[in-house]
């Protein structure tokens, strides 16, 4: 498998779900991998990536919202692996409420996580992309930043604007030789979901379930596997789009009659 031979990727939120699970299958598929999060991973974790791919390097402590941190171990990684090819947006965080409910340091802080850091990542990314004539990013957006949701107000939004954010940076950066793409997956079996285990919030993740035609969570492999395809070159005329992972979610709803 190396369909990332010789290449290398930068992945933010690569501690823990689906930032970690790309960092594994890009490593399993030849890629060099910069890893770059706020916490750091299980050490067995990140040793599973290091097997695959000897060098891997991981730099934690790193808050997206940091331009001049991002800034300085996005250039660190170039400097030390000799270019970017791959960069994958997958740091973000939850967030809910309502308008008039809302408090504005949350907004900052789920819109400014998840919209700023993909932003201000894609941007110094880009110019060792535009400098090489080459490059792709995949950026993880969500099935809520195609549709709504009642009472995830803030991260609805920031979602739906990391989808606007990779079209139009396909159209300014296609003439570099630049592909950018998003995901939108359904919800995924992550730390990110994790406080939906709880008794309180069983109820609300039966709901969430029932909504995707496959019954079930997504496993943060299954996003891996699409992002590689978009990584790859088997996605070479693949450019803004954005991606549904989403087990059937935005599908439409069913009608259970009885019996069935």
């Amino acid at each position: 498998m190396t369909r990332l031979r010789d290449r290398v990727a930068l992945i933010t939120g690569a501690a823990s779900g689906i930032g970690l699970a790309c960092a594994r299958r890009f490593a399993d598929e030849g890629a060099s991998i910069a890893g770059v999060d706020l916490h750091a991973p299980a050490p067995e974790a990140w040793k599973a990536v290091e097997a695959a791919a000897p060098g891997a390097w991981m730099v934690d402590g790193v808050d997206v919202r940091d331009e001049d941190r991002l800034r300085e171990v996005v250039d660190t990684a170039a400097g030390r692996f000799g270019r970017i090819d791959v960069l994958v947006n997958a740091a973000g965080v939850g967030g809910g409420g309502v308008a008039h409910e809302l408090d504005v340091a949350e907004w900052d802080r789920v819109v400014d996580i998840n919209l700023k850091g993909t932003f201000l990542a894609c941007k110094h990314a880009l110019r060792h992309m535009v400098a090489q004539g080459s490059g792709c990013i995949v950026n993880l957006a969500s099935v809520e930043g195609l549709e709504g949701m009642s009472g995830t107000l803030p991260y609805n939004a920031s979602k739906g604007g990391v989808v606007l954010l990779t079209k139009n940076l396909a159209l300014d950066y296609a003439r570099h030789g630049i592909r950018v793409n998003c995901l939108c997956p359904g919800l995924i079996d992550t730390p990110l979901t994790a406080g939906l285990t709880s008794d309180d919030s069983a109820p609300i993740r039966d709901q969430m379930i029932a909504w995707h035609a496959m019954k079930r969570l997504g496993r943060p492999e299954e996003i891996a596997g699409p992002a590689l395809f978009l990584a790859s070159d088997d996605a070479s005329f693949v450019t803004g789009s954005a991606l549904v992972v989403d087990g059937g979610w935005t599908a439409g709803r069913s009608i259970e009659l009885p019996g069935q």
